[in-house]
């Protein structure tokens, strides 16, 4: 294997001995004394996960073998803002996703409605354009699916599809203006070097509108913290659009071709829809009458150093309480934090921002406690004016899970 390619396998010792040997074997830092076992339940019906090691990666929570779906353990989101790459979630809509990959030897070709069609590597990416470093949140359209009331199908995922991260590449609109952008351009389809299992299934190419494409903070990304891509996570470059779910963000990203029209791909006009409504919910079980593709991420926020269930002694009736808050992208304003289910509504301390893309720390101390049951609850309000629900509307994929989240904890002397 030369030097310059990443191989799935090239640490497949870690699939053969199974999990408890390579814990045993301390082939991992891992974060806590959470992953002493080797089962972790998220806290909803059938939510018990299996810990599984793969390359590149410490145990993550298994959803899916084929393709590879993988969330990380929440407790990653308390030790800090920064997402180890080896803590990263991992989705994948097709099985047939890359092996290994010569990073040499991978072109990106800019084609289409252009006036100089491209052909780049990776080195002529990294020479030709100037390159920035920003941090930045990809999450999952489906965090958070398990908990939807009533339950809806696909992957049934806790909290933990979500990362964040700095990311390095050239911006996506400098690499389009180098091509020659055609004046009647209206949006850009793109695909990556996966491929479906079967072909009668659709191939995930996705589409952006040009604007979008041409504003300054999409990104051709080669690097996550400073260190190459994973090769789960899109090695060896894949699109950024930072504030947009994850479907948009390409992984393995090979041909972006330039089109005068509307990509009606399925992966445009059929997956990642929601219905058509003021805030994309529709009454269980109602008919989806209008629908609209699924783009900008929802505020959220979530407590991290405490879980529903946990029994909590108390040191002179004081409790502190963190959490990290995000948006799509216009930072946040203030994190608010109830401790009696909603009724009242205290502001938190926030952090320093790391970007508005980024999480952002909050915390809070709550004094004069008194031992017995309580409901924590924090509330984001972004700077656009976007705050959580109460209530989570309600929508047939599970997607855009963005409501105040209740972590009810027993308090004791």
């Amino acid at each position: 294997m030369q030097e310059n390619e990443i191989s799935f396998f090239s640490r497949r010792t870690l699939l053969k001995g199974g999990l408890a040997s390579a814990v045993s074997a301390s082939m991992f830092t891992l974060p806590n004394k959470a992953f002493a076992l080797n089962l972790i339940n998220q806290g909803f019906e059938n939510g018990v996960r299996e810990l599984v090691p793969y390359p590149q990666k410490y145990p993550l929570l298994r959803i899916t073998t084929r393709p590879v779906h993988l969330e990380t353990p929440f407790s990653y989101f308390d030790q800090s803002l920064i997402t180890p790459n080896k803590a990263v979630f991992v989705r994948y809509h097709h099985a047939n996703h890359p092996l290994n990959i010569d990073e040499n030897a991978h072109i990106l070709s800019i084609k289409g409605n252009v006036s100089r069609p491209l052909k780049l590597s990776l080195e002529e990416l990294k020479k030709r354009f100037n390159q920035v470093s920003f941090n930045v949140v990809l999450q999952c359209a489906g965090n958070g699916r398990a908990l939807s009331s009533p339950r809806v199908p696909g992957a049934q995922l806790g909290n933990g599809s979500m990362a964040c991260f700095t990311v390095t590449g050239v911006r996506l609109a400098d690499v389009l203006k180098a091509a020659g952008v055609g004046a009647n351009a209206k949006q850009i389809k793109y695909r990556g070097t996966d491929e479906p299992a079967l072909p009668v299934t659709p191939a995930f190419i996705r589409s952006l509108d040009i604007k979008k494409a041409l504003s300054d903070d999409v990104l051709i990304a080669w690097a996550m913290n400073g260190a190459p891509l994973p090769i789960l996570n899109g090695f060896p470059i894949r699109l950024v659009v930072p504030g947009y779910f994850a479907p948009y963000w390409m992984k393995h990203l090979s041909e972006i071709e330039v089109i005068n029209h509307e990509f009606d791909g399925w992966f445009a006009k059929e997956a990642y829809m929601v219905p058509d409504t003021v805030d994309n919910g529709i009454a269980p079980g109602a008919e989806t009458k209008n629908k609209t593709p699924l783009r900008e991420l929802k505020v959220r926020s979530f407590i991290t150093n405490i879980e529903t269930g946990n029994k909590i002694k108390l040191k002179n009736g004081e409790l502190t309480i963190r959490g990290i808050a995000f948006d799509s992208g216009s930072g946040i304003r203030t994190v608010d934090f109830s401790a009696d289910g909603g009724k009242n509504w205290t502001p938190a301390n926030l952090g320093k921002s790391i970007g508005n893309y980024a999480f952002r720390p909050w915390s809070i101390t709550l004094r004069n406690l008194k031992k017995g049951s309580i409901a924590l609850m924090a509330r984001a309000t972004a700077n656009s004016g976007e705050t959580q629900p109460i209530v989570q509307p309600w929508n047939p994929g599970g997607y855009a899970r963005n409501v105040i989240e209740v972590v009810n904890i027993t308090l004791t002397s």
